[in-house]
Parts: C-alpha cells; structure tokens; sequence
C-alpha cells in the first residue's frame, strides 16, 4: 500500500531495519560499524518480545550469548532474567545512540528506484508507516531488513470461543490467577512456565497437551518441579487430548474420544506462535510452503529481491528453535557486508 503522496515526513537512509529485537539492533550497529545509515522501526516498544516475556522469566542461555554489539552482559547470576535482558538492550541501544522509532507501524513497502539528487538516488525501497496519532511517514533506503521475529502472530487452536476475552495466548505472571481455576494449553517451556507461576500464585491449575507426555525440550532445572508438582496432584495435567471448544467458565476437552468440561476462567494457549511474514508477503518473497523458510542466501541473508533482507528468527520459518539471539546477533554483520559490496 503506499501512502507516498499523504506522507508527512520522508526520511532518506541506508538501511531501514524493521523490528527492534535483539537482532534488529545489533543489525543496525553492524550498519554503523560500516559507516551506513540506519533507522530502526518498531510498531511496540524496544524489544517488545522480550518485554512480552512472563515477568519472572530467566532466561535459558547464559548473558554472554545474549551480547550484541561488543557491550558486555553482565549479571549477578549464571543466567540473566528479562527484566536485567530489557534494562541490558536499551543500554545497547543508548551506548550505540541508536535511531530507533518505536511505536511506528509499517504500512507498506514497496519497490522504487531512487528520485533525485545526493543519497536519494541509490534508494531502492520505500517504507511506509503510521505513527502514534496516526501521522504518516515515508523512508527511502538503498536496504531493508526485516527482522520482525515470531510475536505478531499466535499459533490458534481454531476452535468455538477461542476468541472469549479470559483466553490469551501469552502469558505475563500468575497474581491475577489468585484462587481461580485456570487452563493451560501446551506442553512446553512456556506452558510450564506459566503452569509453575500460576501454581505458586495459589491458581488452580491444569495442562492440557496433545502428547502423552511434556516436551522432551523443557528446561532441565525447571523439569522436576514440574514432574513433582504433576506427580503431588498441586498441577493437574490432562495428556494426549485436545481442547475441542472453549466456554465462559469452562474448557471441554476431548480424550480417547470422551469429552470432559474443566472448569476455567482464564485460558492460555501457549500454543506458540507463527513468523511474522506479513511484509514478506507484500513484497512478494517467495516463502517455502513446508518450513515456512522465506527464500534467501543464508551467506548474506539476501532475499532474491535486491536490497531485501532477512535478520533473526524470522530467517527459520516454522521452526523457531533454528535461531536464537545467539545465531542471529551476527546476520548484521553479513547484510552490512553485502550491502557495501552492492
């Protein structure tokens, strides 16, 4: 879609980097680093991903592998928690004096040959977007990144009432579960996470996995308390079934063909998410029916489209495990490269 004619402000740079996770960042110093011009936008807050993340969340990798830019991490204990993650990426961001335009949601993007005089004229793409207050903008760059990550878009159940207002597919902390009967689905570390929170919180809780078991994936100082608190019946957990609709206060659920209504006035689906490749779609970058891999060179992270690139987990498709900050904080350092040698 473009808004090149309503736009009230029209920016001209290298690089625009769309997503302000950990990846999109440290692709913007590579830029740096490589004497080019950046702009960072971000329809949340600076690493809204994270920021997203249950309140209490330590993390499974260790500070160093979450560094980016060459600004140590550093934290008190073995592994950091999401709150010294946040504060340790907006000091990134500042020590860097990063341009990053949060709260800003790209609208459209578009192929154009430059216009003009001086830097203009090697423009490539047209990123357009709507601000707080709904003013409108327009960037000009000879690269765009797209490092939008997995947070946009849950993985739904597809069922009656999954779109009732006690149903989220993310999840913060347990206080507001105080007393009340609430269902989890999932098996994984997040729906183990949010299981333990909630227990503590003094929730009535209960799992709901389509496995006969939980993910073999669950982090390993986290595993037995889940299994004791399984095992004590304080988290009830409901295996190889499904949850077949969702009510106001109750989750039917099905098992060996029998249906079974579980109280709940809060659900979370902790059911994962998809990659947000909404942009990707727009600009026509052709994207792997099976993995969800949008076509690229991993060696550059180049998409066949000149001047469109891949940085972070969106580069892994449907499978989110292949990409992490720590495997990603470097697809910067290649894009700025390729960019420079074009």
């Amino acid at each position: 879609m473009s808004t090149t004619s309503e736009a009230v402000v029209d920016v001209v740079v290298d690089i625009v980097v769309v997503g302000a996770g950990p990846c999109g960042l440290a692709c913007a110093i590579a830029a740096q680093r490589a004497g080019l011009s950046a702009v960072v936008i971000d329809r949340g807050p600076i690493v809204s991903g994270i920021a997203s993340y249950p309140t209490y969340m330590q993390f499974f990798s260790t500070a160093e592998r979450l560094s980016i830019g060459g600004v140590p991490f550093i934290v008190a204990t073995e592994k950091p928690t999401r709150r010294d993650a946040l504060a340790y990426y907006r000091s990134v961001a500042t020590y860097h004096q990063l341009d990053v335009r949060q709260f800003e949601t790209v609208v459209g993007l578009e192929a154009g040959h430059g216009q003009g005089t001086g830097p203009a004229r090697h423009t490539r793409w047209r990123v357009h977007t709507m601000r707080r207050g709904g003013a409108l903008a327009q960037y000009r760059a000879h690269a765009v990144v797209v490092a939008t990550g997995y947070f946009g878009r849950p993985n739904l159940l597809g069922v009656p009432g999954e779109q009732l207002p006690h149903v989220q597919h993310g999840y913060t902390e347990g206080h507001q579960a105080w007393h009340e009967p609430v269902v989890i689905i999932g098996g994984g570390n997040s729906a183990v996470d949010a299981a333990l929170d909630m227990y503590r919180a003094g929730a009535r809780v209960t799992m709901v996995h389509f496995l006969p078991e939980l993910d073999v994936k669950i982090k390993p100082w986290v595993r037995p308390e889940i299994l004791a608190r399984i095992a004590d019946g304080s988290i009830s957990v409901r295996f190889s079934s499904r949850v077949t609709a969702i009510e106001s206060e109750h989750v039917v659920v099905s098992s060996d063909g029998a249906d079974e209504r579980l109280s709940a006035t809060q659900v979370y689906a902790m059911t994962g998410y998809l990659p947000e490749t909404g942009l990707l779609e727009l600009a026509r970058v052709p994207i792997d029916a099976v993995t969800g891999v949008p076509s690229h060179d991993p060696a550059t992270m180049a998409t066949p489209l000149p001047g469109l690139y891949l940085a972070g987990v969106i580069a892994s498709g449907f499978d989110a495990n292949k990409i992490f900050i720590e495997n990603g904080r470097d697809h910067g350092d290649r894009i700025a490269a390729h960019v420079l040698s074009h």
